[in-house]
């Protein structure tokens, strides 16, 4: 593995998915780093990542003490739209010295940064771009390991084990109650062949009908239905590492990516053509094996997505590269 020195810093708007993406790949670069949720002030926030004169006053006076002044940090890693204007800022103030890496596609050109990772049904082309087929994340077997450790009481639960991933409606992707009964009418005609339980969790987007129609039609099933912190804490790793089965909606990118990341069969209820991005992103899984529908007879394992560690080591790579050409 190649070895670096000094601080990363990492910048998102603190949108979980920005986050659980810029961090997972800070942790796989092996530096010390920085977790800083920024926003942008207006002028700026209206054209970024496009940069406009006095930069720096994007930012309220007590957060850019320590930010947009020296010393910068070896590396930055941002992800989303806010991030890339400050990505690309402190790699401009420090004339380079930073190393900035963009997550997700910036929407101008990619050469404004080190490295950009775009996942693949992005379309972004540059010599200095990355292409995962999902989005990076932490899920490994310690990750998975420390899930099922975090939460011992599911390993009680009869098998198969199904952890159904419930995100929220996006633009072309209905995710109501209509969408639930159907889920849930398939659910349990899974749950009457095979046996087994239900780890359903809700996420911060999922409505709160979604949630009422999959509580009733789910009642007296083996398992649990987790939708808030006012059921306990969040059981998503442990739900993660005790599955033997995993059903996501199709509306997320990232959650989809660290259900295929798990290794067992991943299965997604589509209703309508799905728009897009999320059209070529699931024909990407499919043709790869690692999505099914939830009326197929899915594999019992199937090979795990994990992009992040290989990304990261190309990434040290090309830092390392940098760092050498310029002593």
């Amino acid at each position: 593995m190649t070895r670096l020195h000094g601080e990363c810093w990492v910048v998102t708007d603190g949108r979980a998915g920005n986050d659980r993406q810029a961090l997972a790949l800070a942790e796989a670069l092996g530096l010390p780093f920085r977790h800083l949720v920024l926003g942008l002030r207006a002028p700026w926030s209206w054209f970024a990542p496009r940069l406009l004169p006095g930069g720096r006053f994007a930012l309220p006076a007590p957060q850019r003490r320590g930010i947009v002044v020296p010393p910068w940090p070896a590396v930055i890693v941002g992800c989303g739209r806010a991030a890339a204007y400050y990505t690309r800022l402190v790699r401009e103030l420090s004339e380079g010295g930073s190393y900035a890496v963009q997550i997700l596609d910036p929407r101008i050109d990619p050469r404004h940064w080190d490295t950009v990772i775009a996942p693949r049904h992005d379309g972004l082309d540059g010599p200095n771009v990355l292409h995962p087929l999902g989005s990076l994340n932490p899920v490994d077997d310690a990750w998975l390991a420390e899930g099922r450790d975090v939460c011992p009481a599911f390993g009680d639960l009869p098998q198969p084990r199904v952890a159904v991933l419930v995100g929220g409606p996006r633009k072309g992707i209905p995710i109501d109650a209509a969408y639930a009964h159907a889920l849930a009418e398939r659910l349990v005609a899974q749950q009457r062949r095979d046996g087994g339980s239900l780890l359903v969790l809700a996420s911060r987007r999922t409505p709160a009908g979604v949630v009422a129609v999959l509580r009733e039609r789910l009642a007296g099933l083996p398992g649990v239905v987790w939708s808030s912190e006012e059921y306990g804490a969040n059981p998503y790793p442990a739900a993660m590492g005790w599955a033997d089965r995993l059903v996501v909606t199709p509306d997320s990118i990232n959650m989809l990516s660290e259900a295929c990341a798990i290794g067992c069969a991943v299965q997604t209820l589509v209703r309508a053509p799905l728009p897009g991005k999320f059209a070529r992103f699931h024909q990407a899984l499919r043709e790869a094996g690692l999505l099914h529908g939830l009326d197929d007879m899915p594999p019992a394992r199937q090979t795990p997505l994990r992009e992040t560690r290989a990304i990261a080591e190309t990434v040290r790579q090309r830092i390392a590269a940098r760092n050498a050409s310029r002593s």
